[in-house]
């Protein structure tokens, strides 16, 4: 449920959304020696476009989670979870008349902090004294949805429980989705019964709960201060750097990436890292978990940090593997399966050989 982040080779980016699955911040930071990368975050069936019609009562928690997280205003402190990897963030989000404000600070590990206005996300790391500026949406959690969501019936089953459950002092709507094939992963989710507000967040493996996001505190509507907006440090005199975002067109170049079932390009964008690495990104969504494929050029020199295989930690799932001249991984909060054949099935066909 978190896209977007520190970039720019600096440090990684949270998402998730990622946006890449709900918890995926903390999970992409805990791969960082395996894919120093920049993270972000099918067609759409008649069966699917059929139920989007006439919500059911499953769609609107989730149309109603999604808005909740845009429009009002409110702060606390939520877990990630998994295995024995937690990690506390704290969150503020107000809408004024310039629209959404938020301020996101991490309270584990490297201090960071993300100070956002609308599209504008400030990325602040103390260590360095360097403001990273990128243009660009970036929801996380508790944004649930990466679009309008029609496309999830088909390839969820969504249960909506009739008991509420009790989060951080506060009853929620449990809702469950179970996936309708093997190509992703399941979700449960609760929302906060008086404002939607999603306040827990699970991923659910065949083995049970691979990673959880939960507020352990929250306050909604008045009781949020726009003062807890301001950054913890005083930027003054820090470097400012404007991260660079360029838009291509994979397909354009010869690369053939054949998506799982009911996922659909969200972004393809290509990053300037650090030491002038050039790395190409594809974020592809099937309206709630995300992939990303991850294009850059092969050297003897970065090889050496980049082991090829499948690496899995949690719900995270990385495949990495040459092609010529290129290296290819393909991350995402799904099935290790999922990851593997969509790389294994990718296929490059430079212009020069068509």
């Amino acid at each position: 449920m978190s896209r977007g982040g520190c970039v720019g080779g600096w440090a990684r980016p949270d998402g998730g959304r990622g946006r890449a699955g709900i918890p995926m911040a903390a999970a992409a930071r805990s791969l960082a020696s395996l894919a120093m990368l920049a993270l972000v975050a099918g067609a759409p069936v008649q069966a699917a476009s059929a139920q989007a019609a006439v919500p059911s009562p499953g769609m609107e928690l989730l149309q109603k989670m999604q808005q909740a997280a845009r429009v009002l205003d409110y702060a606390g402190v939520y877990t990630y979870q998994q295995g024995s990897t937690v990690l506390s963030t704290r969150v503020v989000h107000i809408v004024d008349g310039t629209g959404e404000r938020e301020r996101i600070a991490t309270l584990d590990g490297q201090p960071r902090e993300y100070i956002r206005h609308n599209e504008t996300t400030q990325c602040l790391l103390p260590d360095h004294k360097v403001v990273l500026v990128e243009r660009r949406e970036s929801d996380r959690f508790p944004a649930v949805l990466f679009d309008e969501g029609d496309r999830l019936p088909a390839h969820y089953e969504l249960r909506l429980a009739e008991t509420p459950e009790r989060v951080a002092g506060r009853e929620c709507n449990d809702l469950t989705l179970v996936p309708r094939d093997a190509q992703r992963y399941g979700y449960r989710l609760c929302a906060d019964r008086e404002t939607g507000l999603l306040i827990r967040a699970q991923t659910i493996g065949p083995e049970g709960v691979l990673t959880q996001i939960v507020f352990n505190t929250l306050d909604v509507g008045k009781e949020v201060e726009s003062e807890a907006l301001s950054p913890t440090w005083n930027t003054k005199g820090w470097k400012v750097v404007e991260v660079p975002v360029n838009e291509v067109d994979l397909a354009s170049e010869g690369w053939r990436i054949p998506l799982p079932p009911g996922y659909q390009p969200l972004t393809q964008v290509a990053r300037q890292m650090k030491a002038g690495r050039q790395v190409k990104q594809l974020v592809a969504s099937d309206g709630l978990s995300s992939i990303s494929v991850f294009i850059e050029a092969y050297t003897e020199n970065g090889s050496q940090s980049k082991a090829p295989g499948l690496v899995r930690k949690g719900a995270m799932s990385v495949y990495r593997k040459r092609m010529g001249a290129h290296w290819l991984t393909v991350l995402g909060e799904v099935p290790a399966d999922t990851v593997r054949d969509l790389a294994d099935r990718t296929e490059y066909v430079p212009l020069a050989a068509r």
